[in-house]
């Protein structure tokens, strides 16, 4: 069974991974593919952490509503630098410097998740028996149901969010049948 933290760790090494595919290629079929790869995955994961982790930051550790406070503003800027990316396509010269913006934020954000945030609540997640595993579960199970594109005037509320996800995500994956992907 894995922990909220393997899960999370697993996305931000696929995001490095399709980040890499972009930046390392001068194909710009190969970088639209991973560009959209690469938007899907930060939206989708970014929603899911504001709908099942940071409630938990709150829910089991005494700093969580200020942890999660933080992330969220984080992932606010992450999320507007996301919907500007996903408008883009290869061949605008903008593209790459655009990533290499994002994934500096990104980059930042993901540095302090698995070296502050993510041991800190698996210390106090693991005085509660398979509650990191649940999360982790409830965690790859949203990943199903929110938007895979950027939508940041939803905010970060996960009321709101979840709302606002049910609204857009069919959308999203509509729009998805129509964009070209990594083939599997």
């Amino acid at each position: 069974m894995s922990t909220i933290s393997d899960v999370i760790i697993h996305d931000h090494r696929e995001l490095k991974h399709y980040y890499n595919e972009i930046v390392n290629s001068r194909d710009h079929d190969h970088q639209d593919r991973y560009g959209n790869q690469f938007v899907w995955e930060l939206a989708r994961h970014s929603i899911a952490e504001e709908l099942i982790v940071y409630p938990g930051f709150e829910d089991y550790l005494e700093d969580g509503k200020a942890m999660a406070e933080s992330d969220r503003k984080q992932h606010h800027k992450l999320k507007t630098q996301l919907k500007e990316f996903q408008r883009m396509k290869s061949e605008d010269p903008e593209y790459i410097p655009k990533l290499k913006t994002l994934y500096t934020l990104l980059e930042r954000h993901i540095a302090e998740e698995e070296k502050e945030d993510l041991p800190k609540f698996e210390k106090a997640l693991s005085r509660q028996d398979g509650a990191s595993a649940k999360l982790a579960a409830n965690f790859q199970r949203t990943k199903n149901f929110v938007p895979t594109r950027s939508h940041p005037s939803a905010g970060e509320n996960p009321a709101f969010e979840s709302v606002m996800g049910l609204l857009a995500a069919p959308i999203d994956r509509l729009a998805d049948m129509f964009r070209k992907f990594p083939p599997k």
